[in-house]
């Protein structure tokens, strides 16, 4: 392998231990359209016959001139979406297709609602071949060739992975936005069940492309743990736990076995580990393989620690959340979520005072609240922190020291510094 491909491990890794808390909680869409919507689901073929992968297939209302509704295609060049019911222009664009220029276009389909039509965009067929110039065809007629002889050799250089590798990057990143663009699809109007059902649309269609890629990449360079990472952060996040399991592994075995050991690449396959056993309730063995990326990789030791507690919060579970978060807590005592997991996971045990209705709140809960609204005062669960610490009477800024009778003017201060029993583990 090229050096390229090694160095993009860091690029990998930064986000593998979030891949799983991207993906994992959404469920996979049905078959059955939303009420209101259709559905219309096919596969894109190119003119030399086989799949064509990447590109997006859109919904148009006035001949293409607008996209309303954008379906991404899989390595397999399957796509599939929902949309109001109408009849549409259905479009192919390719990732380099210039703006406002398409590929390929079939007019008149009809998608109803509660139904699902299937539309395949095969440029295969005469209607397709006739636009074309005779050069294109010529050109065409090559490319079949090309593919033929493509498709018989498995062997995968360089520069081939490296390119796999820059489509890999971009479907996770596709997967972390496939709720803004799902809303974006939809509209103002849309359900939330709509838009949780063309979320998980958008993030199986990107995961099963990785999956295929590295599939297949990996298996023409089996020495490359990177392929492996990759593979197995998919596998994670479509819950095929075993798969991830054994690939983590073989990834933690090449940066163990190389010479000399490569730090980034055991800590990354290490935290998959983790996060594969956290996912299925191997708690112990999660904390192990966790503990052991941190020490291999302690330049990134602060991030999968925080990952941890992450995981341990979505799996709601909460005697394992307190704990991570406190030791991710040490490791980077100025991130605000570590210190509402931690509160979240202890205001489990909160119970209602019979006589005055307050929330009473166990020891270090309101100390870690307050900590978050102290370091994300307009932070994603600040509203959150407050209701709960209100509800319990208690201040929502930590009272300050005593003062002293040589200095009366701190007394009529508001404020004063916070100190919170969590910022110092």
């Amino acid at each position: 392998m090229s050096s390229g491909i090694p160095a993009r491990l860091s690029a990998l890794a930064s986000v593998s231990a979030l891949a799983g808390l991207l993906f994992a909680p959404f469920l996979f869409a049905s078959a059955q359209a939303a009420p209101g919507l259709g559905r219309i689901h096919g596969r894109v073929i190119n003119p030399s016959g086989v799949p064509q992968k990447d590109g997006t297939v859109s919904l148009s209302v006035d001949g293409g001139v607008t996209l309303g509704y954008n379906f991404p295609v899989a390595a397999s060049g399957d796509y599939s979406g929902q949309a109001p019911p109408g009849e549409y222009m259905v479009v192919y664009r390719a990732p380099d297709t210039p703006q406002g220029k398409i590929v390929d276009y079939i007019s008149g389909v009809q998608i109803v609602a509660g139904q699902d039509t299937a539309q395949d965009m095969d440029m295969t067929r005469p209607e397709f071949i006739a636009r074309l110039s005779p050069d294109q065809q010529r050109a065409l007629h090559e490319l079949s060739e090309a593919n033929v002889a493509a498709a018989s050799d498995a062997k995968r250089d360089n520069a081939a992975i490296e390119a796999d590798l820059r489509i890999v990057n971009l479907d996770f990143h596709a997967a972390e936005d496939a709720r803004v663009t799902a809303a974006q699809n939809l509209g103002a109007a849309a359900s939330p069940g709509d838009v949780d059902e063309m979320t998980a649309e958008i993030e199986n269609a990107r995961l099963a492309e990785i999956e295929t890629l590295m599939t297949r990449d990996a298996a023409a360079d089996p020495g490359e743990p990177v392929l492996w990472i990759a593979l197995a952060r998919a596998e994670t996040a479509l819950e095929k736990y075993l798969d991830a399991e054994a690939n983590f592994k073989k990834a933690l075995d090449l940066g163990q076995e190389a010479d000399p050991p490569r730090p980034d690449v055991i800590g990354a396959a290490q935290a998959g580990l983790g996060e594969v056993y956290a996912r299925t309730l191997l708690v112990d063995e999660a904390n192990a393989a966790f503990d052991a990326a941190a020490k291999a990789d302690p330049s990134n030791a602060a991030m999968y620690l925080r990952n941890q507690a992450l995981i341990f919060y979505e799996t709601k579970n909460f005697s394992a959340q307190i704990d991570a978060a406190g030791v991710a807590i040490k490791a980077d005592p100025d991130q605000a979520l570590l210190y509402y997991i931690k509160a979240v996971g202890l205001a489990q045990d909160a119970r209602v005072d019979p006589d005055t209705q307050k929330l009473v709140l166990p020891p270090g809960c309101a100390d870690a609240f307050r900590k978050y609204l102290q370091l994300a005062p307009t932070g994603p669960h600040a509203a959150d922190a407050t209701a709960i610490l209100e509800r319990a009477g208690e201040d929502i800024v930590p009272p300050g020291p005593a003062p002293s009778s040589a200095d009366p003017a701190r007394s009529s201060s508001p404020t004063s510094t916070p100190a919170n029993s969590d910022s110092q583990p």
